[in-house]
């Protein structure tokens, strides 16, 4: 170690940590970033999950929406941020709803194929217009000092009808009364339950989900990083590195005490101690908390993460849909509202979803330079589904059983509205095994130390101060004065974003 000093040691170098490393150098702070593993990025990476097979699949974390332009800009980010031309496709019997970004006459049609009629569609426009206002006028703030609930809602928002309905009302309760078809419910609820395991009409949690997921950079807009999640990160690692940062891998922080001081161990198992004028933990609040010597009730993840590569894309019961145009924005999986209401039923009884509701996406068809250049050739893709209402309750007793269970369940609701199994579908490695891998929440506790396998980190929080002594700060903030947060755990955090990074950088500089 060159320095037992430092401005700012950073615990975690994942795409958040990377952030606050990559400004407070570039504003001449001297920056160590620690990271227990032996590459940077955290979750947010690319990686050949397959033996033998050329995919690098993004297995934790695969699109973004969150992250502001002005960072990309900022840090100068040799990044491609590629727009899907398909919002999303829900199979409905021998049809489907497919929304179309750049074909509003098709959308329109489909609409009234499967609803019968026009007014769910303009309900549709009226909902997301609405979303577009809040999310233009919310998202510059989420780059600021938190502004208080009251300033947010007169000033910022300035939308009566948009605060009654997004912040104060359980969306579930505004989506049964806005839209009359119970396909339509579905997909607008399923952005409020990604993640969060929360009944919509009864539990504001949802309504955070939703606003963290159509809030995107002012646009909402879920985009596909090309070259995948991997490089996200590893062109914040350049940046930070380019900048005079520090960054040491595999390197694993045991404690940090109030006054700066970070101990850890590195891959030899030796172990040190360097201080900082400030610390940075790109960690779950749970996992601080240990970290300083004490201890806090762990958050609960709720979701399904299966990752796969296809020979080939499923063939569909609907004639007039394309299988590259219905993989290639979010196909829903028995995401309609009463579906999605029985599955939380049943998970919050105990039990896995006898029907798991779930989502599709095919990076590939967006960004095919994840894939070598045999399998392009042979029209291979890889398929990564999201499956909800998966709490980690549900995997505790006995994980391995629960795993197989939950994947099995899930696969049969995905193959109930395929023309085909999606199991012959999919590519076969080397020794024969088919491409497929399954993460539970308890996984993700067990392999990435996320508490409850919680993606958030925490339940989300709302995008403003929610007490007096919160406004005018950054959001970071800790009980210690020099110990901030700067990962999903902040407020303002959650997805791929790099905001918790930005603003506890701002929060070490203006102090």
């Amino acid at each position: 170690m060159r320095r037992s000093h430092y401005d700012v040691v950073i615990a975690g170098a994942g795409h958040n940590g990377l952030t606050a490393a990559a400004y407070l150098a570039r504003a001449g702070r001297r920056v160590l970033v620690l990271e227990r593993l032996p590459h940077t990025g955290g979750l947010a990476v690319s990686a050949r999950a397959f033996p033998g097979v050329d995919a690098r699949l993004s297995r934790y974390s695969y699109l973004v929406s969150l992250l502001p332009a002005k960072i990309v800009a900022d840090l100068g980010l040799d990044l491609e941020l590629r727009r899907r031309r398909y919002a999303s496709y829900t199979p409905v019997g021998g049809a489907g709803l497919l929304a179309d970004n750049e074909d509003p006459a098709r959308t329109a049609a489909s609409f009234a194929a499967v609803t019968g009629g026009p007014g769910d569609l303009a309900a549709w426009r009226r909902f997301y217009a609405m979303t577009a206002r809040v999310a233009r006028r919310l998202a510059p703030t989420l780059l600021e000092p938190l502004r208080e609930r009251a300033d947010v809602r007169a000033e910022v928002i300035a939308d009566e009808e948009a605060w009654r309905d997004l912040f104060e009302r359980p969306i579930g309760q505004v989506v049964a009364e806005r839209f009359g078809d119970d396909t339509v419910r579905g997909v607008v609820l399923t952005d409020a339950l990604i993640g969060t395991f929360a009944d919509p009409a009864a539990d504001l949690a949802a309504n955070r989900c939703l606003l963290y997921h159509v809030i995107g950079d002012g646009t909402g807009e879920w985009k596909v990083p090309v070259g995948g999640m991997g490089a996200v990160t590893g062109a914040l690692a350049e940046a930070a590195a380019r900048a005079g940062a520090e960054i040491r891998t595999g390197m694993e922080v045991l404690a940090i005490d109030p006054s700066g001081e970070v101990a850890f161990r590195d891959d030899r198992g030796a172990e040190h101690a360097v201080t900082g004028g400030h610390v940075l933990v790109n960690a779950p609040p749970a996992v601080l908390a240990r970290l300083l010597g004490g201890a806090q009730e762990p958050p609960e993840g709720s979701q399904l993460k299966v990752n796969m590569v296809l020979a080939r894309l499923p063939r569909l019961k609907d004639p007039a849909v394309t299988p590259a145009e219905a993989f290639g924005g979010t196909f829903h999986v028995n995401e309609g509202g009463e579906a999605l209401a029985r599955a939380h039923a049943q998970a919050a009884a105990g039990t896995i979803p006898a029907l798991p509701p779930a989502e599709v996406y095919c990076h590939s068809l967006t960004d095919p330079s994840i894939l070598g250049p045999s399998l392009r050739a042979a029209g291979a893709h890889t398929m990564t589904l999201f499956g909800l209402h998966m709490p980690a309750r549900l995997f505790r007793a006995d994980p391995g059983a629960a795993r197989a269970k939950a994947l099995a369940a899930t696969l049969a609701s995905l193959d109930a509205v395929l023309a085909e199994p999606v199991e012959d579908c999919l590519l076969r490695g080397p020794d024969g095994s088919p491409c497929l891998e399954v993460k539970t929440p308890v996984d993700l506790e067990r392999e990435a130390g996320l508490p409850g396998g919680h993606i958030f980190h925490r339940d989300l929080s709302w995008p403003f101060a929610e007490h007096p002594d919160e406004a005018g700060r950054w959001g970071v903030e800790t009980a210690h004065p020099r110990v901030l947060l700067c990962g999903a755990g902040a407020r303002r955090g959650g997805g791929v974003s790099g905001i918790p990074g930005h603003n506890a950088a701002m929060a070490v500089l203006a102090g």
